[in-house]
């Protein structure tokens, strides 16, 4: 079932003897997940003050550090490897960036709240029930980002956010109160939400499914009230993985139709022209609309004044103020990394995108592979419904980065470690059932 690779299969079986990290580890990374996403300590008065997610970041990387013998391995994985190269990139070149002050007394932080979320799924979320968990708490913390504003617009009439069209402003719903999210990033939750509810409930219950379409209906009408153009497209390349993956592509058809034209009739005259502007058609919002991609030629211009080793992590904003005399963040994750890290590290954290995507290929093979064994492929059913959703998802990360920065940010960062964990997890069983024919081989000898 695997490939006749001695070094991997030493490796794999180091790890099915390998316990555990301790339940404290996973425990205190679900708690800071739920901090990280929810806010908790923006919600209690007086606990934002105490830093709490640095301060768990801090106690869990300390309780990881106490059981690194058991952990090693997992740096030598390819991700674990290219990123480490980044992370190490990023600090020794630090002394040559344009603002060394700004990345060291602001912006990093920032950069390690992100990039743990890479280091702690994959180091913690190293059993099946964890990685159950894990994304049993993902997924609703992601859920109730967009289901709080939503609820809050329909009974209180809050948004949160607006924008200019034809000189005047418009509301936008944007994240809760507490969330520190705009109307494009809640697209962009409300996008990644898509792939993982549709594959994880769409082949359950009748009310498992009843959940999932009403779940779904409140996630596209929040969508329209975000009024994201560049979540809109991320949709799209949502869309058509699941509709290629479909047996059912007719029905999908029809629905889609209805959908487009329920939502479309419900729409307000300002919300169809943010979206008819995607088109190049002459209506209120074009003009934002041109000025994205300018925006983004603008800042590959910017990105040129250093482009060895860039301005600094998180210093975007900053570059951008002393060229246009005004604040504003990257409009494109791939110009936004050599402003702040330069050519060289733009390429590395390309190839980190590589690894991930060899990883999604990796998980595939295992996967085909697992039709020549009925215990294989019972075991591994729910990891063939996430690599559907990750497969998705990855892509669709990989066209609204265009339109979205995220050098420290923490999407690419946690699915880097989910698609990790998962190959681990999937190469784990089969070599685990590889090993225990070979036992009963050897007792029938």
């Amino acid at each position: 079932m695997l490939p006749n690779n001695s070094n991997l299969t030493a490796r794999i079986q180091q790890s099915i003897i390998s316990p555990p990290v301790p339940t404290i580890c996973f425990f205190l990374y679900m708690v800071f997940t739920i901090d990280f996403f929810i806010r908790i300590s923006a919600r209690i008065p007086g606990v934002s003050s105490i830093r709490p997610t640095l301060i768990l970041v801090g106690i869990i990387s300390l309780l990881l550090v106490f059981n690194l013998g058991r952990l090693k391995e997992k740096f030598q994985t390819p991700t674990g490897k290219i990123l480490g190269i980044l992370f190490v990139y990023i600090i020794i070149t630090i002394p040559f960036v344009k603002w060394p002050g700004s990345v060291l007394r602001e912006n990093i932080p920032d950069f390690i709240r992100a990039i743990v979320f890479f280091y702690f799924t994959l180091l913690i979320v190293d059993t099946n029930n964890r990685l159950r968990w894990f994304l049993f708490i993902f997924i609703g913390c992601q859920t109730f980002r967009v289901l709080e504003p939503l609820y809050l617009n329909l009974t209180e009439g809050y948004w949160g956010s607006s924008t200019y069209m034809g000189g005047t402003a418009h509301n936008r719903l944007a994240g809760g109160p507490y969330d520190v999210i705009n109307g494009n990033e809640l697209g962009f939750v409300i996008v990644t939400l898509v792939p993982f509810l549709h594959y994880f409930m769409i082949k359950k219950s009748w009310f498992i499914k009843l959940i999932y379409f009403s779940l779904l209906g409140m996630l596209l009408w929040a969508l329209v009230l975000t009024m994201s153009r560049g979540a809109l497209i991320a949709l799209l390349v949502v869309a058509w993985f699941i509709f290629k993956n479909s047996t059912r592509k007719p029905l999908l058809i029809v629905v889609a139709i209805c959908i487009s034209i329920g939502g479309w009739s419900q729409m307000s005259d300002i919300q169809k022209d943010r979206y008819l502007s995607l088109t190049g058609a002459d209506v209120r919002g074009a003009g934002s609309a041109s000025g994205r991609v300018s925006g983004i030629a603008g800042e590959l211009e910017l990105a040129m004044n250093y482009p060895a080793f860039g301005h600094g992590v998180g210093t975007t904003a900053e570059a951008k103020y002393h060229k246009l005399g005004r604040t504003q963040a990257s409009h494109s994750l791939y110009a936004e990394l050599i402003i702040e890290i330069g050519i060289i590290g733009f390429f590395i954290f390309m190839r980190f995108l590589y690894v991930i995507y060899m990883n999604l290929k990796r998980i595939k093979e295992l996967i085909k592979k697992s039709s020549e064994s009925d215990e294989l492929a019972e075991k591994i059913s729910f990891e063939k419904d996430l690599v559907l959703a990750m497969t998705a998802c990855f892509w669709m990360y990989v066209v609204y980065s265009i339109n979205y920065w995220g050098l420290s940010v923490y999407y690419w960062y946690l699915f880097g470690g989910l698609c990790a964990v998962t190959t681990l997890l999937i190469e784990r069983k089969a070599t685990s059932i590889d090993l225990e024919q070979e036992d009963k081989a050897k007792g029938t000898l």
